[in-house]
């Protein structure tokens, strides 16, 4: 319908013209003496008409000529660009499907043309990196520091991950506290940091990003847990042997991870070391309370020193809800023995062995009876012992 309408509309206006020029009468005369022309003024227009069409497609076709070899260089420097970036996004695609030989020839294709450089140099330098090449790995990485305002961060981030990769977890720290000055650390950026921290062994640090991390929810509480026990634990045996630096350690950890039974049983066996037994029995029963942990109660006749009758009292209450612990009946039996209550002290030796034959129990109540002067009790309790041992 739209074509008709054009049609119909040509045809009207050919019909127009015809008649406006069939009843145009009129003339032009042109005169360059010693000449004369005459002219119908329908043909005059037709040739003005005619002449300014043909002067406009002659300056048009002298322009385009004149812009010929600029329209040349533009097409093969847009040609250069499709390459290039072609090429970058070949490199990527290659890095990803673990074709690193490819990845660094497609990025290098492309850093010498110019395309995103910092970019490209940061892909090989990753290619280079898992190819073990590391002469070349620095090499790219110094192209991409030259570009630094176009991915000042990515190049940060990315030496740092290559570094710790490589466990030159300085030089990784060096590049994270760098990013850090310029306000770029991020959850990504605080997960390498733990990693550095765990290598360098700076277990406070290592404390307070698994902290950070778990806050934003970028580790689990499970996940989290394992890495703040080590980190105390590393932190209590470098304290090891002063008491007073022991205790104020243990102060300052939150109530939350304080009920941790492994931590709390390093704890315990810390002070127990460095002489401090009456705090480490104020850790095992703050634990117990808490949660019961058998490993606890076998630490708490360890803890010397204080008032052993009030522990005897404590841990046979103890006993009263867990009466098949075999290591409770064990330290029960040493803090008889310690408080010289002999009787008792054999019976909890023996009803611990009823409960889970031990190498350890058997040496004690060995021990026991050789103070009493029972001594082929104290052989035959020697030979058992040495049988087990056997056994395992």
């Amino acid at each position: 319908m739209r074509t008709l309408l054009w049609l119909l509309a040509l045809f009207a206006l050919a019909v127009g013209v015809s008649l406006a020029f069939g009843y145009n009468e009129g003339y032009v005369l042109i005169v360059l003496p010693p000449w004369r022309a005459e002219l119908s003024l329908n043909l005059f227009v037709v040739l003005v008409v005619g002449g300014f069409l043909l002067m406009h497609a002659l300056l048009r076709l002298i322009s385009h000529t004149l812009r010929l070899p600029r329209a040349v260089r533009e097409y093969r420097e847009r040609k250069r660009r499709e390459k290039a970036s072609q090429a970058l996004r070949e490199a990527v695609r290659q890095l990803f499907e673990g074709r690193y030989g490819h990845a660094l020839k497609n990025a290098a294709v492309s850093h010498a043309a110019g395309e995103a450089p910092a970019l490209s140099a940061l892909v090989a330098a990753r290619a280079a990196h898992f190819l073990r090449d590391g002469r070349r790995e620095e090499e790219w990485l110094k192209h991409a520091a030259e570009h630094d305002a176009e991915a000042h961060a990515a190049r940060l981030m990315t030496e740092a991950e290559l570094h710790v990769d490589a466990r030159r977890f300085d030089e990784a720290l060096a590049a994270l506290n760098a990013l850090q000055e310029g306000g770029g650390r991020h959850i990504a950026a605080l997960r390498l940091a733990l990693r550095v921290y765990r290598g360098l062994g700076r277990w406070d640090d290592v404390l307070k990003a698994a902290r950070q991390l778990e806050k934003h929810r970028a580790l689990t509480h499970e996940a989290a847990a394992p890495l703040k026990q080590r980190a105390h634990r590393e932190n209590l045996r470098g304290r090891e042997g002063d008491a007073r630096a022991l205790v104020a350690y243990w102060t300052a950890v939150p109530a939350a991870e304080q009920r941790d039974p492994r931590l709390a049983a390093a704890a315990a066996r810390a002070l127990i070391a460095a002489g401090d037994g009456a705090s480490a029995q104020r850790v095992i029963e703050s634990q117990i309370d808490v949660e019961w942990d058998s490993e606890l109660a076998g630490l708490y006749a360890e803890c010397r020193g204080g008032d052993t009758l009030a522990r005897i009292a404590r841990a046979e209450k103890w006993l009263e809800k867990q009466p098949q612990d075999a290591r409770l009946l064990l330290a029960l039996g040493r803090l008889c023995r310690e408080q010289q209550l002999w009787g008792k002290a054999q019976s909890y030796f023996e009803a611990s062995l009823a409960v889970q034959p031990s190498q350890e129990t058997h040496v004690e109540l060995a021990a026991l009876f050789a103070q009493l002067g029972r001594s082929e009790e104290s052989n035959q309790a020697y030979r058992s012992a040495a049988a087990l041992c056997r056994q395992g």
